[in-house]
């Protein structure tokens, strides 16, 4: 079967913190999951580039915008090659295939009439003497009462639209605004709302509750029409007479990275992207990303795709919701976030990959504090995972020779680990992460205990058909888990595989080990984390 996952496209202002992490990395779990099965995978993402943040923050700093992009797009690109994300392909909005195939789909919108020109309102500045794009008004939101810039309120995570917005004022100068009349190209997005009231209730067991309901909350408003040209300098340029000093919105270009990096991927491997795309391809897609990006996904993207050619729709929307950090709301205007490459400098990989599965913001939110980060590093991934491995390869060292024994395989153990990959794989399927990797670690627990209530160090001397037999059965149980957290952890279980000495493919399948064969010396799989440093780094946050 082949298998598309698009991962949300960060926007290059910023480095990754760990609230995007949290709505991104079941993307990669996917992607290494469906591997292990031998599905086709084509795992797609980028750089979020155009818009006005970009200029807003290159005129702040008296930079070109590609500058500020090819900094932070080098930085985010190597913080997701830090944590282990498999992209097929991760590009930028910047890339010239992307342009084209966007102005491509524009022209075919626009030819489908599902694009026409209107007059209409728009915030002026005169002190700045500029027309203003969205992102540069700031107010009061009309529906919470909250501070709003743009059309989307991070307090409600309602789109407003922009003139219905209170006490306007010009981000750059301040000077309060006023309307104006301006012509800009608009996307007809009611025309889509009986088809995306379809689309929702078709895949209603696919996405998360969340897309669900913000989507039917805003189904029952009326979709409305919305304007898809801008006033700025920075973007893709419109392919329409007339409208050369106007640039795409980036809201109906950036999802289509999707579409455009899929087919740079397929071009460069002599595939056709339509295999993945067309709407009758044999494909089942999967969109990873935060709540505050459900209505791109679930009725902008679908309308775009509706209105321009035969392509495939969502099948799967899994939208996380949101992380806090010790107890408050992440602001990188603020300073109160945990960058992605900064953490890395001091904690494994998969350290911080299992927190963010284990206890993130999967169906509720979900608050990050270095209590539980690294108390749950010491317990489970090292006292309980990283133990059970450590402690059976060291007894394989010291009593056979750095041979695993010839023996019998426990037939309950067998059944169970049998049951475990089925059970996991279909909650791995259905977006449930959390789910699956604690009844993972819900087995290992059961491994431990049956390593201890075999007391090899005891039977090694005294009846060596059961030690042998609880050995091989438990270094056999550590050979299939590292198949099984393979997608959630996989710095951990490569490390098992070199001391395995196992050089084949990590596979979706109970496998048994060899009898005799030799291993490698034991080799800590996790360090432990001094409790000190929990306060030391709750101090650091709070001194920034």
């Amino acid at each position: 079967m082949k298998i598309l996952i698009g991962g949300a496209w960060p926007y290059v202002n910023g480095e990754l913190h760990i609230g995007h992490i949290a709505g991104l990395i079941a993307g990669d779990v996917l992607a290494r999951y469906y591997r292990q099965k031998g599905d086709d995978v084509l795992y797609v993402s980028g750089s979020d580039c155009h818009g006005t943040p970009i200029t807003f923050k290159a005129r702040k700093e008296n930079k070109d915008p590609l500058d500020i992009v090819n900094y932070y797009h080098e930085q985010i690109e190597s913080a997701f090659q830090r944590l282990g994300f498999s992209y097929d392909c991760y590009g930028k909005t910047t890339d010239e295939e992307h342009h084209h195939f966007v102005q491509d789909l524009f022209t075919k919108l626009y030819e489908n009439g599902h694009i026409y020109e209107k007059e209409s309102e728009q915030y002026y500045c005169a002190e700045c003497q500029l027309y203003l794009a969205d992102r540069y008004v700031l107010g009061i939101c009309p529906y919470c009462g909250g501070e709003i810039r743009g059309d989307e309120c991070d307090d409600c995570s309602r789109l407003v639209h922009i003139q219905e917005v209170h006490q306007t004022t010009c981000a750059l100068c301040g000077t309060p605004t006023k309307l104006r009349k301006n012509k800009h190209l608009y996307f007809a997005l009611s025309k889509f709302q009986n088809e995306i009231s379809k689309l929702v209730k078709e895949k209603e067991a696919c996405w998360r509750t969340n897309a669900v309901k913000f989507t039917e909350r805003y189904l029952a408003e009326g979709l409305q029409d919305r304007a898809c040209t801008r006033d700025l300098d920075w973007g893709i340029d419109v392919p329409i007479d007339g409208y050369e000093d106007k640039k795409i919105y980036i809201w109906i270009e950036n999802v289509l990275g999707y579409i455009s990096m899929s087919q740079a991927c397929c071009e460069e491997k002599g595939l056709d992207y339509l295999d993945y795309w067309h709407k009758d391809a044999d494909c089942r897609s999967y969109y990873i990303h935060a709540k505050d990006n459900i209505p791109f996904h679930s009725i902008i993207f679908p309308a775009l795709l509706l209105g321009s050619f035969d392509y495939k729709l969502p099948d799967h929307i899994i939208s996380n919701e949101y992380l806090t950090l010790e107890g408050k709301k992440i602001s990188t205007s603020k300073n109160w976030a945990l960058w992605v490459n900064d953490l890395l400098e001091r904690y494994d990989p998969d350290t911080l990959r299992y927190h963010l599965i284990a206890n993130g913001p999967e169906k509720k939110d979900a608050n990050f504090t270095f209590n539980e980060f690294i108390l749950s590093h010491n317990g489970e991934l090292l006292g309980g995972f990283g133990n059970f491995v450590n402690r059976n390869i060291a007894f394989i060292n010291k009593y056979f020779d750095n041979r695993v024994p010839e023996a019998e395989i426990d037939k309950v153990i067998v059944e169970e680990l049998t049951s475990l990959y089925s059970h996991v794989g279909l909650l791995i399927e259905k977006g449930e992460l959390k789910h699956a990797i604690q009844s993972i670690f819900g087995f290992i627990k059961r491994a431990n205990k049956y390593f201890d209530e075999g007391r090899p160090w005891v039977t090694v001397k005294d009846d060596s058909k059961k030690c042998k037999k609880v050995i091989k059965t438990s270094v056999t149980i550590i050979y299939n888990l590292s198949n099984l957290l393979y997608p959630f952890l996989p710095f951990g279980c490569q490390k098992i595989r070199d001391l395995l000495k196992v050089d084949h493919d990590f596979l979706w399948q109970y496998i048994e080990l060899d009898g005799d064969k030799q291993i490698g010396e034991a080799n800590v799989l996790y360090e432990r984390i001094d409790k000190k440093q929990i306060q030391e780094e709750i101090d650091k946050l709070k001194e920034v």
